[in-house]
């Protein structure tokens, strides 16, 4: 006669903790399961750990990675830049005579190695030859353009300052600027006597402005071309060689006029361009 299968008592609660108390004092289970599980905790923890370093360290990468491209991009050996107030007045400029690209800011790359030449060594199609930046061996050469891409006529002022200098280098220095093919050719007064200025030149407005060019009714779609040249002047008294290896910082910027000439914002510009530098060595 077959046997009946036995019927298993359901469990009760007071039976199931009962057994869960024996299993944890169990050494084996302890050993097996209670400890895995903790050390499967800390090594969670350790993980978590590891990638927050790892995330911090990639975050640090990113950060750095975009300073040196805002360096790279805005902070060049020359550098070119619209104020705000101009920029929403509808001032854009660019390396580009049909304004293909249009941008606030411009920068060129710093000429290595220069030593002094002269003016008349210089090429004489500067203005003409090439547009954005076209370095020669001993010059810096930055040709661009500034176009009213806005609704209604201004006046503006663009002024090229002198914001650092190295071992008195900018008392040799040339700055030579084109506006709509007009060269005039700016240098500090001379050494001895301050109140002349050197040969064939005109004076710097002061020790940390070179010149200022002006537009007045500059009206919609009006372009203005310029081309900036600089280079360390030979013939000057002051080329000595005491001088290698100093560099002038320059920067020109691009401000609105009010009806007095002066700008309606004192000096507020929307810029976070610092200095540039040019390195001049023997």
């Amino acid at each position: 006669m077959p046997r009946k299968n036995k019927i298993q008592e359901p469990t009760t609660p007071q039976e199931l903790s009962k057994q869960n108390d024996k299993d944890v004092q169990n050494p084996a289970i302890r050993k097996y399961h209670v400890n895995m599980d903790s050390k499967s905790i800390v090594g969670l923890k350790k993980r978590r750990l590891f990638l927050r370093i790892a995330l911090g360290a990639l975050l640090a990468i990113l950060v750095v990675l975009f300073l040196v491209s805002m360096l790279i991009t805005k902070w060049g050996d020359l550098v070119i830049e619209v104020d705000k107030p101009l920029q929403n007045k509808g001032i854009v400029l660019s390396t580009d005579p049909k304004f293909e690209t249009k941008q606030v800011a411009l920068s060129a790359k710093q000429v290595q190695n220069v030593t002094n030449i002269t003016y008349t060594w210089l090429p004489t199609d500067l203005d003409t030859s090439k547009d954005g930046e076209h370095n020669g061996k001993n010059y810096v050469a930055y040709t661009f353009y500034c176009r009213n891409e806005g609704d209604e006529k201004l006046d503006y002022k663009a002024v090229l300052d002198i914001t650092g200098v190295a071992k008195s280098a900018d008392e040799a220095c040339r700055v030579m600027v084109y506006k709509n093919g007009e060269a005039n050719i700016y240098a500090k007064p001379q050494y001895t006597d301050r109140s002349k200025a050197e040969q064939d030149t005109t004076m710097f407005v002061d020790d940390k402005v070179v010149m200022t060019a002006k537009s007045t009714g500059f009206k919609p779609n009006d372009v203005d071309k310029y081309t900036i040249v600089i280079w360390i002047e030979g013939s000057d008294a002051e080329c000595v060689d005491e001088i290698r290896d100093g560099w002038v910082r320059m920067k020109m910027l691009f401000e609105v006029l009010d009806d007095e000439g002066e700008k309606p914002f004192g000096d507020y510009y929307d810029g976070k361009i610092e200095e540039d530098t040019y390195n001049y060595a023997e």
